[in-house]
């Protein structure tokens, strides 16, 4: 119950679905956790709980994100591990019924996040070394035709994550970035979308349909590889992508 001991991990998006069960993993693995979401409650309720911080964060705003670090640095000095978790954009709409307002709300969410809290981490992370873990999508690989802004967003993260890690190797940083690629997980975001869906059945009949393994993922699936890629046991990784998705992308 240790394979994180001692570090100090920063959650975004974090009071709920992977976030949240993200959170909870890291600190019964022994991790100082930082809960940080747009749900000022929940991720105070959480941090709570874990016995961490929470912070009310727009992961998207720059300025937030100056705020949240500030916080993380004087409360514990240090970061270890950042997980780029925040993200929004799914059951948007194809390319004709997205506007460009939908597009760039999804973008800055779920992908300018991950540019702005990579970059903040660096600056903490960078004397002593540490774990970027973001979190992208098989639609980050497999594009869909039904999520235009979404698909668009979690593929640049996974690129992003790349460029990073290249970065911060070559600059002899010690840090390593990874993605996390998930298929169809049932968060509460997930669910209440299906459940809007006029065909509910037939729709979670073809996603299943399409998970070959014959189950559609919970939350604590994606969490445990994302302890992986924070615990040393993932120490000779670096830009990789690691797909948690049933098989859908076979």
């Amino acid at each position: 119950m240790d394979r994180v001991k001692g570090k100090v991990a920063l959650v975004t998006g974090g009071a709920d679905g992977i976030g949240a069960a993200t959170a909870r993993l890291l600190a019964a693995e022994g991790a100082t956790v930082v809960v940080t979401d747009i749900n000022k409650e929940g991720a105070e309720s959480l941090a709570d709980e874990l016995g961490g911080l929470g912070i009310a964060h727009d992961a998207g705003s720059e300025a937030e994100w100056h705020h949240a670090v500030r916080l993380v640095r004087e409360r514990y000095g240090r970061l270890d591990v950042l997980v780029n978790n925040a993200g929004i954009g799914a059951g948007i709409g194809d390319i004709e019924h997205q506007t460009l307002e939908d597009y760039h709300k999804v973008m800055r969410v779920t992908c300018d996040s991950v540019f702005i809290g990579s970059k903040c981490a660096i600056e903490l992370m960078k004397s002593e070394g540490g774990s970027i873990v973001n979190v992208s999508s098989i639609h980050g690989i497999k594009a869909a035709a039904h999520e235009a802004a979404y698909s668009a967003a979690k593929g640049a993260v996974r690129l992003l994550t790349k460029s990073v890690a290249l970065h911060c190797a070559r600059s002899g940083y010690r840090i390593r970035s990874n993605s996390v690629h998930p298929g169809y997980i049932l968060t509460t975001q997930m669910i209440a979308w299906m459940e809007r869906a006029d065909n509910s059945a037939d729709l979670n009949a073809a996603l299943l349909a399409q998970h070959p393994i014959g189950f559609l993922g919970q939350p604590e699936d994606i969490a445990n590889g994302i302890l992986f890629l924070a615990s040393e046991e993932s120490r000779f990784m670096t830009g990789s992508e690691l797909v948690i998705d049933g098989g859908y992308t076979l």
